[in-house]
């Protein structure tokens, strides 16, 4: 397998390897959108930060845990309402639209890539901004339902709270004692995100939409994610399987980092915007270094 790491230039590597691989599959994780003020959960070392995550079977079947979670994304919630793309999600976009990828799948739920103008987004793991009633199943716009939370808890509305990954946000547990869920006003039925929460799989047909695009791909690009969640993390055996060159844009440690052709531990918000002036995926009078057919300057 090829291997670029040596190359001194780390936007020079990733344009070649680009240029070399035109049906490149793009995975990115939550190390991306760092930079828009959303905290990740590891860190360098791929250790989890703060408690264990909601398991969907528990969500679904705790009034307790619905709680929990609807008051701290109460919380949380404006903190990702309010995100916006930065430079590494609007340069994976122009790349896209230039043609120097084929798709871009992404283990996030914030939206950023869309916003960014991202064409042909596969979420992964859904999308936050999206409830689902769980008798029901009509849906409802995440910003609908945060009306509805501010108007039967008036007394967090205002409330300040770290925040944490995915719009949670750290609440004392006395605020969960009067706390309101909401409901479906359809139905009256239970609320949940429309996500994949952990414990859950994700839906039989995304998955299959996903592998079709690894299948097709001839290269896999990995960008903010440590691979540690196995959804991610699969697709990185399966390329490494069909002998497909993995490149990761990811600072610390991954779990597939004895698969990778080319690793480099650099900012995806610094390096990708490089990246896309090499390739000519921006205004040309802002790209002046040239790549020729090779990939070499």
């Amino acid at each position: 397998m090829e291997n670029d790491s040596p190359h001194p230039d780390p936007a020079l590597a990733l344009a070649a390897f680009l240029q070399r691989h035109q049906r490149t599959l793009v995975l990115t994780g939550a190390g991306l959108s760092t930079a828009s003020g959303i905290p990740d959960y590891r860190d360098r070392d791929g250790t989890r930060r703060g408690r264990a995550p909601i398991q969907g079977p528990e969500f679904r079947r705790s009034e307790l845990i619905q709680r929990r979670y609807w008051a701290r994304s109460m919380v949380g919630y404006p903190i990702m309402a309010g995100a916006r793309p930065n430079a590494g999600h609007r340069a994976l976009a122009a790349l896209g639209r230039h043609g120097h990828f084929a798709h871009l799948l992404t283990q996030n739920v914030d939206g950023l890539h869309q916003a960014a103008g991202s064409p042909d987004v596969l979420e992964l793991h859904g999308n936050v901004h999206g409830v689902v009633c769980m008798h029901c199943k009509e849906r409802f716009a995440r910003s609908f339902i945060q009306t509805l939370l501010e108007e039967a808890n008036p007394e967090l509305a205002d409330a300040l709270a770290v925040p944490l990954p995915d719009g949670d946000a750290a609440i004392e547990p006395d605020a969960l004692l009067d706390f309101h869920l909401p409901t479906c006003i359809q139905c009256g039925g239970a609320l949940s995100p429309d996500v994949v929460f952990f414990g859950d799989g994700i839906p039989p047909a995304r998955t299959a939409d996903a592998l079709a695009r690894m299948e097709a791909a001839d290269a896999l690009l990995v960008v903010g994610s440590s691979l540690m969640v196995y959804s991610g993390f699969r697709f990185c055996r399966l390329a490494a399987e069909k002998g497909k060159p993995i490149a990761v844009l990811n600072l610390g440690r991954t779990r597939a980092d004895d698969m990778l052709a080319l690793k480099l531990e650099e900012s995806a918000e610094r390096l990708l915007p490089r990246v896309a002036g090499l390739l000519h995926a921006e205004e040309p009078e802002q790209s002046q270094i040239q790549l020729d057919h090779r990939g070499i300057l």
